[in-house]
């Protein structure tokens, strides 16, 4: 049987009085797109930074590749957080570098061939761009990362509708098949079309989760539609 890509066991986030994830069991198959869906406050950006090795978890285990978080498991992650974090004042030149320096697997070409396409010059600094191209940018750059496991959070949050098709189409179009790509969002029918999988969070436990197709299929209903019916039944939703 395959390896899954991540695994959490037991996995259990607090801060202080408040329970972010509450003993959270999950496993991420290879070669997936699959959907962190769910309310504000739900967990999702705790689970993300704790797979990027930016927290550390209360309680639980989290492996991926079926390695501890640490630095063999920062190798093989691109993250994409939820918001712009390049200084306005750096060229995209300077953070192409910075990624080139930095990730043995970031392909520069690839990056500089999607910026051209989205008439993004180098020489820019960030301060010059709209938070659309600022977005696209960093999307790019994880991206052209040759990276087995994508956290992407909140990707298409702060973007035009025009935008946030051209970023699902490079995450579709710009990933190995064998890696896997989690995305984090509550704009389910945006992001939809791009899943394999989906699993609903909710209060930092996993509500309902499965195959795509298949809600379609056996319920007729789209993910958007089947997100509403069961968050409607939650309470604080």
């Amino acid at each position: 049987m395959e390896q899954p890509i991540l695994k959490a066991s037991g996995l259990t986030m607090r801060y202080h009085s408040v329970l972010a994830l509450d003993n959270l069991d999950l496993e991420l198959p290879q070669g997936k797109i699959v959907g962190l869906l769910g309310p504000n406050g739900s967990g999702k950006t705790t689970f993300i930074k704790l797979a990027a090795g930016l927290l550390t978890p209360t309680g639980g285990d989290l492996t991926i590749c079926g390695e501890k978080i640490g630095t063999a498991t920062k190798a093989v992650v691109s993250y994409l957080p939820d918001r712009p974090y390049f200084s306005r004042q750096v060229r995209v030149e300077q953070q192409l570098s910075f990624f080139q320096d930095f990730y043995a697997d970031f392909d520069r070409a690839r990056a500089e061939e999607m910026l051209t396409a989205l008439h993004i010059p180098l020489n820019a600094k960030f301060k010059a761009l709209s938070k659309g191209n600022q977005e696209k940018v960093q999307l790019v750059l994880v991206m052209s990362r040759r990276a087995k496991l994508y956290l992407l959070d909140e990707p298409i949050g702060g973007v035009d509708p025009a935008a946030r098709d051209y970023i699902l189409n490079t995450i579709i179009t710009n990933y190995d098949p064998s890696a896997t790509v989690l995305i984090s969002t509550h704009l389910i029918a945006d992001v939809e079309r791009v899943l394999d999988e989906y699993l609903f969070l909710y209060q930092g436990r996993i509500v309902q989760g499965g195959n795509v197709d298949t809600v379609r299929e056996e319920t007729g209903k789209s993910l958007d539609e089947l997100f509403r019916e069961v968050f409607k039944c939650l309470p604080n939703c």
